[in-house]
């Protein structure tokens, strides 16, 4: 099926008047205040449809649906539908019976809004028509389209200009990251001078000399840990007292339980 057997509907309104309108005198135009406006001829639906590029004015029965009379439309504005020169909610069609005859009658609408969807709805149709008869004519001859040229016209040039990324320097004062050291362990600083710790003898080994617990073997204001002479170990049979003696056992005073000739060294 051809797409011109398809009828569409562009526009219902359910009051429109009928009216007989005197010959046109003059070519200044039709006027509505020349008609009975209080005495339509007819009154009834009307509806816009389209087949094709054709439009069609129907006006119907408001119950039954006959068909009073129809205007088909193909241009507007145009000799088929005209507006009058005294209102906007009057308007002339020329019908047709289908057998070559024709007339003009006057339409009315009751409401502003009505009037202006009428018009619309022929608008928009026509829009439409002009569009698809462009499309049509440019399928048929691309060539004539209008076409985008890009290209370089005679002496033009083109400047690109490509930022380059400069390495950002810390600011002045700001301290710098420590690098790490050879397998992942970072490089401590030495301990406050003011701290001490105790070195605790091997097990199986004594401490030489006479030194007190109390004593630190760090050289005063230093910083660095006195070195120490270990002794030889001796036979594991001399080795018959337990070298901690009772201070693991004590609940007290470390100082006041150590045996005679144990000493240890702070650092």
């Amino acid at each position: 099926m051809e797409e011109s057997e398809y009828e569409s509907v562009l526009c219902v309104k359910p009051e429109v008047h009928v009216y007989r309108i005197p010959p046109r005198a003059t070519n200044r135009g039709y006027r509505a205040a020349e008609w009975q406006l209080d005495q339509p001829s007819w009154s009834g639906r009307m509806r816009i449809t389209a087949k094709g590029q054709v439009a069609y004015i129907k006006l119907e029965d408001r119950t039954s649906g006959e068909l009073f009379a129809q205007a088909p439309v193909d241009q507007f504005p145009g000799t088929a539908v005209e507006s009058v020169t005294d209102s906007s909610r009057y308007f002339v069609v020329r019908i047709e019976d289908g057998n070559g005859r024709r007339a003009f009658i006057g339409i009315g609408f009751g409401d502003r809004g009505d009037a202006f969807d009428f018009n619309v709805a022929l608008q928009d149709h026509f829009k439409w028509v002009k569009q698809q008869c462009e499309f049509a004519k440019q399928a048929q001859d691309p060539d004539q389209g209008p076409k985008l040229d890009l290209g370089f016209k005679e002496g033009q040039t083109i400047k690109l200009s490509i930022a380059s990324m400069k390495k950002k320097e810390a600011a002045p004062g700001t301290p710098r990251a420590r690098p790490a050291s050879v397998g992942g362990l970072s490089l401590l600083p030495p301990p406050p001078g003011g701290r001490t710790s105790v070195l605790l003898p091997p097990p199986g080994e004594q401490v030489s000399g006479g030194g007190s617990l109390g004593q630190p073997a760090v050289a005063p204001g230093s910083g660095q840990c006195a070195s120490v002479s270990w002794p030889q170990p001796k036979p594991a049979a001399a080795a018959t007292a337990d070298i901690w003696g009772d201070f693991t056992a004590s609940t007290g005073s470390t100082s006041s339980q150590l045996q005679p000739g144990t000493s240890w060294v702070q650092f």
